[in-house]
């Protein structure tokens, strides 16, 4: 059905061109005068009546072809709708997070990685909020 459409469509642009192009220019383009607009010349002509029918044929085979494409799209959500099994949990394995005392930094933290020694424990601040590094 698609492609019925889409070869309707082709001739109509190819015809709509043609058509065009044989037509006998006026002169003036947007600066011109808007004595012979819709006159009985004007509108008698063969090939402006045509040009309207094949312009019709060409906004008409448009919306075909926008709502043809459109039938088979679905509306999809990024948020899964059954959710995981019970039985599985996530495959990212999960690290400890440090305590924000123990230094190294905010993205070593993240990580689960400290510059602190393994085993070491960690030393109490002052006030138990961050530490201001102090050279040695």
């Amino acid at each position: 059905m698609l492609t019925v459409v889409v070869v309707i469509h082709l001739m109509l642009v190819i015809a709509l061109i043609g058509v065009v192009l044989l037509q006998k220019s006026e002169g003036g383009g947007l600066v011109s005068s808007t004595s012979g607009f819709l006159t009985g010349r004007g509108t008698a002509n063969v090939l402006t009546r045509t040009t309207a029918l094949l312009a019709a044929g060409f906004f008409i085979t448009s919306l075909a072809l926008s709502w043809l494409a459109g039938l088979d799209r679905k509306p999809s959500s990024i948020i899964p709708a059954g959710g995981a099994p019970a039985g599985q949990q996530s495959q990212m394995p999960t690290a400890p997070v440090a305590p924000l005392s123990t230094g190294g930094g905010v993205l070593n933290q993240l990580n689960g990685r400290s510059t602190a020694p393994t085993g070491a424990p960690p030393a109490p601040g002052p006030s138990g909020g961050p530490q201001v590094p102090e050279s040695r």
